[in-house]
């Protein structure tokens, strides 16, 4: 609990790993609007086995009117860079965002403000993708990119960490760590707020507390969407997995075969219009991970070879 007339003290973790966008993150970061009563820092967590982002962070340092910490996690594994942003954290709240996006003025304002108002124990925002040239109209028709909370039953029940405000003295939160196994499959953070939830943690949305992503060329493509939902799927199977044994986890592999089963049938239905018919595709993708996740096979590697999210 904070104590009346103290600042607010927040944290702003930024986890990066070869990412030359990260500069023009800090400096979106540095045009922030500071809340009310609020002391801001900012932490980076470079992920690379050099200290890579060093340079370039001690070269923003003085045009920063937060202080910034760097810390070197160098294992490839985003897991320890996220858990390095929370045992440095000693904040009220820690938010997160990529090092590939960038936040508008108001977005940790909107962030706070909503975890005021609910006392939820995270406040997830919304990430608008920016789409370039290269980007087939399909995808920027259908924006297979941006990235918003899923309600199930009205409530939200795992998130990300690409736009996310932690409380950090929620039991909830406090003491939480991003499993180290999934740091290079991904999934982690689906893992990580699935398993707040599970133990009575309260998820809110701001709508207002936007970020920006550029969508690369090399991420506007099919395959780079299908195998990103594959892995998704994978990570929730395993997760149901460990709910579930016996015959009740075979009802659950049956049931996510069912679910492939006829979004393979709704491509052929759609075939015709092409934004549809792809995101039939993606959600097959989607279901045929959770059946492999709840079958107990090997998660496909993400972090630490070519890029890092």
């Amino acid at each position: 609990m904070m104590e009346e007339g103290k600042p607010i003290r927040i944290d702003i973790g930024i986890c990066t790993y070869r990412r030359p966008e990260l500069q023009a993150t800090l400096r979106s970061l540095f045009a922030l609007t500071v809340p009310a009563d609020a002391e801001l820092r900012l932490i980076v967590a470079d992920n690379d086995a050099g200290p890579s982002a060093r340079d370039l962070v001690e070269s923003l340092r003085e045009r920063s009117p937060f202080e910034i910490h760097y810390v070197h996690c160098p294992k490839s594994n985003i897991s320890i860079a996220r858990n390095a942003c929370l045992a440095e954290c000693d904040a009220d709240y820690l938010a997160f965002i990529d090092d590939d996006e960038t936040a508008e003025p108001q977005w940790l304002s909107e962030l706070l403000a909503q975890a005021k108002r609910t006392g939820a124990d995270a406040v997830l925002g919304p990430v608008r993708a920016v789409y370039g040239s290269e980007s087939a109209s399909w995808m920027r028709k259908g924006d297979f990119h941006s990235t918003m909370p899923v309600w199930v039953d009205g409530r939200i029940r795992t998130g990300y960490t690409c736009n996310v405000l932690l409380h950090m003295r929620s039991p909830a939160v406090a003491g939480r760590r991003f499993a180290l196994p999934l740091g290079q499959s991904g999934g982690e953070d689906t893992h990580f707020f699935t398993e707040l939830t599970d133990a009575g943690g309260h998820i809110e949305f701001a709508r207002d507390a936007m970020v920006e992503e550029k969508v690369p060329e090399k991420r506007a493509s099919f395959s780079w969407l299908a195998k990103r939902r594959f892995r998704s799927g994978q990570t929730h199977g395993r997760i149901l997995a460990s709910k579930h044994s016996g015959l009740s986890r075979i009802r659950q592999t049956s049931l996510a075969g069912l679910k492939f089963a006829f979004c393979v049938a709704m491509i052929a239905a759609t075939f015709f219009s092409p934004v549809t018919r792809n995101r039939y595709a993606l959600r097959a993708a989607l279901h045929a991970g959770a059946v492999s996740g709840t079958l107990g096979m090997r998660e496909i590697r993400q972090y630490g070879i070519a890029e890092a999210t």
